[in-house]
């Protein structure tokens, strides 16, 4: 059996980190401890859901790296760990490169399905059309 390229580790690795921001609540975590370190009762103002569901979806932040915590007395202060964005940014793949003889697009392009059957072998150009 060949292995694929969901059986590697790092994209086991990415899948997780990804998993771990898969979450409407995480997201909007993540967003804002991006702007400044922030005590959980901020968080809750500006994450509107009960806290033990806050303090779940943080939780699975910690777990993944991606939140780091500190207590002040009663407080806990929740920060955006130094490179959590740069391993979520990691996880995406890179924009592909130009090939020669292929024209660019622009990011605002979409390509028709002209384009697509040119830069397609014969076999698969004719599963397009």
């Amino acid at each position: 059996m060949t292995p694929t390229t969901t059986d590697t580790p790092d994209c086991t690795k990415a899948a997780a980190l990804l998993h771990a921001v898969a979450d409407p609540a995480r997201l909007a975590v993540i967003r804002r401890l991006a702007d400044s370190p922030a005590c959980v009762c901020d968080l809750q103002e500006q994450v509107p859901i009960a806290l033990n569901l806050l303090s779940y979806h943080l939780k699975i932040l910690r777990a993944a790296d991606l939140v780091t915590c500190s207590r002040r007395g009663r407080w806990i202060d929740y920060a955006l760990a130094s490179d959590a964005l740069e391993r979520l940014h990691a996880t995406l793949p890179a924009p592909p490169t130009r090939h020669p003889g292929r024209p660019s697009a622009s990011a605002g392009d979409v390509a028709t399905a002209q384009q697509y059957t040119a830069a397609c072998s014969p076999q698969c150009a004719d599963q397009i059309q």
